[in-house]
Order: C-alpha cells, then sequence, then structure tokens
C-alpha cells in the first residue's frame, strides 16, 4: 500500500531535486570566471575527430547533433548525478523557472477527450483581461486547429507562447456558444510562494515549491503581511522544495539570523572557499520557528534548512531530506546547448557536507530514495538516521549529521494510510483531476459564493451528492469506490475538497484546506503550542 505512494510521488520528487537543485550556483557565476569558448582548444579534440569521421564517411545518414549529445551525456554519467547537458530545445523553459517568469497568455489547461480545457485564469493577467473563463474549451490557435488525438501540451504551449505584446487569436467553445477572442501576451509569473497565511492565532504558514529569482521578493511580501498581521510563530514550509538558485536561500536564511552569523560556504578544487553570512536585521530574528522538510527537499533548501538547524534559530520537523550538497555554474554552449557542471560543494555553518555518497552510481543514487523507504528511513525515526555521517553538536548542543541530507529533529513518518491499490488507480488515470474540474465548471456559481479558502474550509463539506456523482465518475474508468475503506474514503473526500479549492484559489487555497489534515502540520501546530 504505502509502496503505491511512493511509485507515485517518487518521479516528480526526482524530476524537481534535478531541475531545481541544479540551478543552486546559478547566481556565483558573476564572482567566477567564466571561458566563453568552454571546450575549445587550438587542435580538435578525438570526440570531434571521431564525429567528423562519421558526419564524412558513415554508411548511411545520421544526425551528427543527435551523436553529440548522447556522446557528452555519456561523459557526465561519469562525474556526479548533477552535472547534466540541457539541449538547447529544453534551455528556454529551464532558464524560464529558474527566472520566474516567461512570456504568455496566463492560463493554466489540461487536455480531455481530446480537446484543450482553460482549468484556471491568473488573476489580472492577459487571458482574464481578454475574457477568457475557467471552462472554455479551446478549438483554434490563429488558424491551427487545436483538437483530436494529435493535440498535446507542448504543441499547445508553442502556439500560446510568445514575444510580450503580441497577440494571439483563438477560437472558444464556451457551453454551446462559439467565441473569437484576441488575447495580448504578457509576463506570466511561476510563483515560488504557494502559500502564505495566519494558520493560527498569532501563527504564520508559508510553503515555498522553489527558489528562484523572485523568490526572496515574494517571501518578504507573505512576511510583511504576516507581521503586520501580528504573527509572532512562523511554520516555514519546503517539503518537496528541490532547491533553485542559492543565493535566494541565502537571503531568506538572514531574515531569520542576526549578527554576522555564517550561512553557508562553497568550496571546490578549483574554486576558493567563499562564505555567505547575515548582514542584516531581518524581519524574523525573533520568534519561535519550524521548518518542514522531507525526502523531496534538496540543495537550496538544505542550505537554507542546516544553517537555521546549525545556529539553533529552528526546529526542523519532518523527515531526512533528500542529500544534495553540490553546487553547478551552467556554461553556454555555441549551439545553443548548455551544461550544468558541478564546481563546488557546499557546507553548513558547522562544516557538515549533505551530499549523500554517489561512488555507486547514479543508478544506485536515484534508487536510493526506494531503498531509503525499504530500509525504513521513511517509517522511522531511528531508521531514519541510517545514511547519516559525522556527528556535529549545535551551540545549544544539540546533535546533528553530516552526510545524506538533513535529519530532522522531529520525526513524522510518511503517511501510507491513504493509498490503496484502488485509489492508486484513481490517480494514474487522473479520475481526481478529471472529475474536479468537471464538477467545478457545473456548480461554478456555487463556489464562488465562498470569499475565501477559510471560508470554503468551514461551508463546504464532501456530502452524500458530491461522493454520489464522483462515484458514477469513477465507474466511466472502470473504478468501484463503492467497496472502499473508510481510510480511503476520508483520503479521498479530503483531496476533493482541497482540489476545489485550488480551483478556485489556485495553490494558496490548496493548502489552505489540506493542512487543516496534514499530519506534519499538525505536528508543527502542537511543537508551536497550538
Amino acid at each position: 500500500m504505502g509502496n503505491n505512494k511512493l511509485k507515485l510521488w517518487l518521479p516528480l520528487i526526482f524530476s524537481i531535486v534535478m531541475i531545481g537543485g541544479m540551478f543552486l550556483g546559478y547566481k556565483m557565476k558573476e564572482k567566477m570566471p567564466v571561458t566563453a569558448r568552454f571546450f575549445s582548444t587550438e587542435r580538435k579534440g578525438t570526440v570531434q575527430e571521431v564525429l567528423d569521421l562519421i558526419s564524412k564517411r558513415y554508411v548511411d545518414p545520421i544526425k551528427t547533433d543527435t551523436l553529440a549529445d548522447a556522446a557528452i551525456e555519456e561523459m557526465l554519467n561519469h562525474l556526479d548525478p548533477h552535472s547534466v547537458f540541457i539541449p538547447s530545445s529544453d534551455l528556454q523553459e529551464v532558464n524560464e523557472d529558474l527566472a520566474g517568469k516567461f512570456e504568455g497568455i496566463g492560463i493554466e489547461f489540461n487536455i480531455f477527450s481530446d480537446t484543450i480545457n482553460v482549468l484556471t485564469v491568473l488573476k489580472g493577467g492577459p487571458s482574464e483581461n481578454a475574457g477568457l473563463q475557467a471552462g472554455d474549451k479551446f478549438l483554434k490557435i490563429d488558424d491551427s486547429a487545436v483538437t483530436g488525438d494529435s493535440i498535446n501540451a507542448n504543441t499547445v504551449k508553442q502556439l500560446l507562447r510568445g514575444l510580450r505584446g503580441s497577440k494571439v487569436r483563438v477560437t472558444l467553445l464556451r457551453g454551446k456558444e462559439r467565441k473569437e477572442l484576441t488575447i495580448t501576451r504578457g509576463i506570466i509569473p511561476l510563483y515560488s510562494l504557494d502559500a502564505g497565511y495566519i494558520i493560527a492565532p498569532a501563527t504564520g504558514y508559508i510553503r515555498l515549491n522553489k527558489f528562484s529569482e523572485t523568490t526572496y521578493e515574494e517571501f518578504m511580501e507573505a512576511m510583511q503581511k504576516l507581521k503586520e498581521a501580528g504573527v509572532q510563530k512562523l511554520i516555514l514550509d519546503l517539503r518537496g522544495n528541490g532547491g533553485g538558485i542559492l543565493q535566494e536561500s541565502v537571503e531568506i536564511a538572514d531574515e531569520f539570523l542576526d549578527g554576522n552569523k555564517l550561512i553557508v560556504y562553497t568550496q571546490g578544487s578549483h574554486i576558493k572557499k567563499q562564505e555567505f553570512r547575515a548582514r542584516r536585521e531581518g524581519i524574523f530574528e525573533k520568534g519561535k520557528l519550524i521548518v518542514l522538510v522531507d525526502e523531496g527537499s534538496a540543495s537550496a533548501s538544505e542550505v537554507l534548512t542546516g544553517a537555521l538547524q546549525d545556529w539553533d534559530r529552528a526546529e526542523v520537523i519532518g523527515r531526512r531530506t533528500f542529500g544534495k550538497g553540490l553546487v553547478q555554474e551552467q556554461y553556454n554552449l555555441n549551439d545553443g546547448s548548455a551544461l550544468r557542471l558541478t564546481i563546488a560543494r557546499y557546507y553548513t555553518p558547522l562544516g557538515r557536507s549533505i551530499q549523500k555518497p554517489y561512488d555507486k552510481g547514479i543508478e544506485s543514487y536515484n534508487e536510493e530514495l526506494y531503498d531509503r523507504y525499504h530500509n525504513g528511513g521513511m517509517m522511522n525515526a531511528d531508521s531514519n538516521k541510517m545514511a547519516t555521517g559525522q556527528a556535529y553538536h549545535t551551540p545549544d548542543g544539540k546533535l546533528v549529521y553530516g552526510g545524506g541530507g538533513i535529519t530532522p529533529d522531529v520525526f513524522v513518518a510518511m503517511d501510507t494510510t491513504g493509498i490503496s491499490n484502488k485509489v492508486a488507480r484513481l490517480y494514474t488515470k487522473n479520475t481526481i483531476a478529471n472529475f474536479v474540474y468537471r464538477y467545478y465548471v457545473d456548480h461554478i456559481d456555487h463556489f464562488k459564493l465562498f470569499a475565501n479558502p477559510a471560508d470554503f474550509e468551514k461551508g463546504f463539506d464532501i456530502n452524500s451528492t458530491v461522493w454520489d456523482t464522483f462515484t458514477a465518475f469513477a465507474l466511466q474508468d472502470s473504478i468501484k469506490i463503492n467497496t472502499l475503506s473508510a481510510a480511503d474514503k476520508q483520503f479521498i473526500a479530503q483531496r476533493l475538497k482541497s482540489l476545489f479549492a485550488r480551483q478556485q484559489w489556485r495553490n494558496e487555497g490548496f493548502y489552505e484546506v489540506n493542512n487543516v489534515n496534514d499530519p506534519m502540520v499538525m505536528k508543527a501546530l502542537e511543537a508551536l503550542g497550538e
């Protein structure tokens, strides 16, 4: 039962960690020498000679660019797991995520029954200004028909995205009415902050999903509002945060640490030691602080968590973090691709290296979370310390460890009670997400009666009418849920309610509703005396 949950979430965890974590040293490039012609030499190397011979002499036509990419990736496989080659076709999207913005029309969409459906419309964005609504179905984008088996998400993104100020014509179906709208593209934010709200009296909650160029700014805006509302205690949720820009996590750490305290330092064979220290009065240097982490918290998340734990500034609750303590630098290549090369390790204020071992190869490294699960590391507090390395003591005498991630002060086991094989099928077939969207669109006037997520959490229930409708919907996917256990039903009902809130208020709504029954959040509130 628990293994199903791990299989569902582990690919997502690795995607977040590999994409987000490789950005850790991105902002260090201004302080380090960068060679424009990174692979340039006066004479051709062996690899280039082989590629030239294949191009000129090989018996069959072949794309040497593909061979070159494969050769580079094979070279990197002999280094560390986080040195990666980024093809030119992927670089723009990767950099957009790092920048925290892109140029487009500002919608979330999904493809149901071979048709593009608008899930949500960004408030104040280009699409809302043009009149798009949740539930609209795309028929054409400019002159391209976008219905049928051949349509896919990547094609849709390419058609909708474009330079700020450019226009795109869309033909929509709203109910039974056909509409034609012109949308002027603009800058669309990719938010780092999922939620920031008062979760209990004088207690704030902030959840960060990554560290991009806008993360510190988003964090400070949320913290300022919470401080003005009288918040004296804070829960900082970094679960599933795969990392990002080092400097952003340093800036946030500075808001919690006083004096000239060391936050992190980096060092490599070709990179001199560089220290990052607190340098100003922070917005929350006093007041009780809880940091939530799990096996998906990596890289810059571990930098922030490690600094706060080493200085006894925060109590860390959750499960051992991913264990990525390597710093990457980006080198842009002549063909528009890029290399993210590991150039240094980072160390917490006590000198801890958080990087887990990778001497047994990348495949073994990638399977470490599976091994941790099967060895009890996600279920048992004692087993949670199995992969830890050297011991250190904080100023208050607390025992902490290096190697294999950051071990929390308070362990919370992975919740496996809600995932059975039948529930897993509801996810793999996308039944839950499809139902939430369709039910929301059909009852949108009712959902609009709720002013905010707090009112919705108190006033909306998954009653028998909603449940019966969902039961009939699931049956269309050949899933009979009338025999589910009470635990399964409770899990699904809570997830449906949280996803309905997300339809209305995006991630802020989801977490505000979901946190009411989140075991780790409940543990944090308990530690804060709530």
